[in-house]
């Protein structure tokens, strides 16, 4: 977890969208699925979506699966499903796939590569933690507002850049949470 999965899918989607006949873009999938009547909802958000904005009724999920199969046939669409956890998720949207018209798209992001597998996706990508660099670059940019640390505050960088692990989120709550901060705090923050 925040390694930059949904960053890169929300730029993908923001970068292509329009040159698609439809989109959608389903946020925290595997949140969404857990209450009741989750994946109907789901559902319901992908098909108004890809209906501009109709508000569609579905009865069950397989009701939904058949809806679905109705909106996006002879579409080309990009479809961005995110944070996905179950199997059952997927198959509720885009189980379907031979249903989706020759150059849709369909992006999921997840932690668990052996549901990308057992779904048969093509194409995975690993995004990849930051390197030290990089991981001293981003920290700097919401610590101190530039590409470099601050002279002395330098002596706290080798901790925090392990601490982080070349995780961006971490590295941007971390960063923003200490910026303006006096090196008493910063002491103090580190040893908690």
């Amino acid at each position: 977890g925040g390694v930059g999965k949904t960053t890169i899918a929300k730029y993908a989607f923001n970068s292509y969208f329009e040159s698609f006949e439809r989109s959608s873009f389903l946020y925290n999938v595997r949140d969404f699925s857990e209450s009741t009547d989750g994946l109907i909802y789901l559902q319901k958000q992908f098909l108004s979506d890809i209906l501009d904005g109709r508000k569609i009724d579905i009865q069950s999920v397989e009701d939904g699966i058949n809806q679905i199969k109705s909106a996006v046939y002879g579409k080309r669409v990009l479809i961005v499903l995110d944070d996905v956890d179950e199997v059952d998720q997927l198959a509720a949207i885009v189980g379907m796939r031979d249903c989706f018209y020759s150059g849709s798209k369909i992006i999921v992001t997840t932690r668990h590569i052996e549901l990308l597998r057992a779904c048969e996706i093509e194409l995975i990508d690993h995004v990849q933690k930051l390197s030290i660099g990089e991981s001293v670059e981003l920290f700097s940019w919401h610590a101190f507002g530039q590409d470099h640390p601050v002279e002395n505050y330098t002596k706290f960088l080798t901790r925090i850049i392990e601490y982080c692990i070349g995780c961006p989120l971490a590295l941007q709550v971390l960063g923003s949470s200490l910026s303006g901060k006096s090196l008493v705090v910063w002491e103090s923050t580190l040893k908690n």
